[in-house]
């Protein structure tokens, strides 16, 4: 096993899901139900297969497309879905400027 490509990876995803849609999931599941552990659980096998979908497409995808036009599609993909979570804020921003003196 290469030690350095499974801390990078762990150190990685740790920091991007610190305060990330699924923590915060996790951590509404808790407050309402007051199950910690079949919520950690549930949670845990869920990310380890979502990780695992993910390691195993990718390493196929990588096959028959180079890595460079993975690249700039994910990073088109980022770049829309900022453009609609934007475009859904805008009501948010007027209605909160019509507010302002």
């Amino acid at each position: 096993m290469n030690w350095k490509l499974f801390g990078l990876a762990f150190s990685l995803l740790f920091l991007a899901e610190l305060g990330d849609k699924t923590q915060l999931a996790v951590f509404t599941l808790a407050t309402q139900h007051h199950a910690p552990w079949p919520i950690f659980f549930g949670a845990s096998v869920a990310l380890v297969l979502v990780t695992f979908l993910g390691a195993f497409f990718g390493d196929l995808i990588t096959r028959y497309v180079p890595v460079h036009y993975l690249q700039v599609a994910a990073g088109l993909l980022f770049i829309a879905m900022g453009a609609g979570v934007l475009w859904q804020a805008i009501p948010a921003v007027r209605q909160m400027l019509g507010r302002l003196p």
